[in-house]
């Protein structure tokens, strides 16, 4: 049996936090060993920053026990005001000359003293024959921020090898499960943000985060209605009816969903502004909150580009004596980052 050199995968949002254990099987594709989330504690994340690393340690070490995961090497990904990702337009260098200009140039480009930050980047190869120009993409996180999840994972006695960001690890998972060709915008939706990420041709062409997530709903619906956060959370995702009170859930829901439809569509103008070529094709929802009922319709209807919810899960094998399909039907869209993560191997 080949050894398995997949990562465990780890998405921790502001509201729970996602794990994800796949391994290689037959035909060439990975079959899914565990996976599960739990509730993190209120506060306990904030923008991506770890607010408190014992609550989450204590949550992460109960939530991997319970699920019998023994794999020590995990991805995790960060987004949030700590992350800048930007494309840039350099001549064509060789891949050592590229990196030599990145770490010499960096500063013009991010907002952040250039001592304070980790940078990464990727050339994405656009340049043709009547353009020696190439797109990079280039990736700055602070490291405060990093080194804070870094130390909170050692204290676990797990080894992280790797660190990406929320859309890219997303699109990964979109690449492994769907058509690399579709110009597709993927929107994962948590509880505190929204990350946008916009591919033409299998390449990113917009990425960026927005701070407006499914928990203002909740809140407005509670507000509104006179119930409280997890009634508000049922009546949200379509778990709980209320028909009495429909005409107030509407007006919550346009209001709120309103100002997400708004954001999208500015990144929409964005990437169709710059790629009239390649007009957008599909627009793919995760996060908890790609679940609140009738948002799907909603942004089709806005945005004339059809909507659908994303699934992890379609080119994944799995035991369905030991995993529930339902469950994985339900928890599918939440998992989009983490399942992106586990994809990716290591060999240290």
């Amino acid at each position: 049996m080949a050894k398995n050199n997949l990562v465990l995968g780890i998405d921790i949002g502001s509201h729970s936090v996602k794990v994800c254990q796949l391994k290689p099987s037959s035909g060439g594709k990975n079959a899914i060993i565990a996976l599960g989330s739990a509730m993190l504690p209120e506060g306990s994340i904030n923008d991506g920053n770890l607010e408190s690393p014992e609550e989450v340690s204590d949550v992460l070490g109960r939530l991997l026990k319970n699920l019998k995961i023994k794999n020590k090497k995990i991805g995790f990904s960060i987004s949030g005001y700590s992350v800048i990702v930007k494309k840039i337009s350099l001549a064509i260098m060789k891949p050592a000359e590229l990196e030599e200009h990145i770490m010499e140039e960096a500063e013009q480009y991010i907002p952040f003293d250039i001592d304070d930050v980790y940078i990464d980047f990727q050339d994405l190869h656009t340049s043709t024959q009547s353009d020696d120009r190439t797109d990079v993409m280039l990736v700055a996180a602070k490291k405060d921020v990093v080194d804070d999840y870094l130390n909170m994972f050692t204290s676990l006695k797990l080894t992280p090898v790797l660190v990406d960001i929320d859309g890219f690890a997303f699109q990964n998972s979109y690449k492994y499960n769907y058509s690399e060709n579709e110009n597709v915008a993927l929107i994962d939706i948590g509880a505190s943000k929204m990350n946008i990420n916009i591919l033409a041709c299998g390449v990113s062409a917009v990425a960026r985060d927005i701070l407006l997530g499914s928990n203002l709903l909740t809140d407005e619906l509670a507000d509104a209605l006179g119930v409280d956060i997890d009634e508000a959370e049922a009546i949200k995702i379509g778990t709980r009816q209320a028909p009495d009170m429909q005409k107030i859930i509407v007006q919550v829901f346009n209001k709120t969903c309103t100002r997400w439809v708004l954001e999208i569509k500015k990144a929409i103008d964005l990437y169709q502004a710059n790629n009239p070529k390649f007009p957008l094709n599909h627009v793919i929802l995760s996060g908890g909150g790609s679940k609140v009922v009738g948002l799907t319709n909603f942004l089709a209807s806005e945005t004339g580009v059809p909507v659908d919810l994303f699934n992890p899960f379609i080119n994944l094998l799995y035991n369905r004596k030991k995993i529930d399909p339902v469950y994985l039907k339900s928890i599918g869209p939440e998992m989009a980052i983490a399942t992106g993560l586990a994809l990716r191997t290591s060999v240290i």
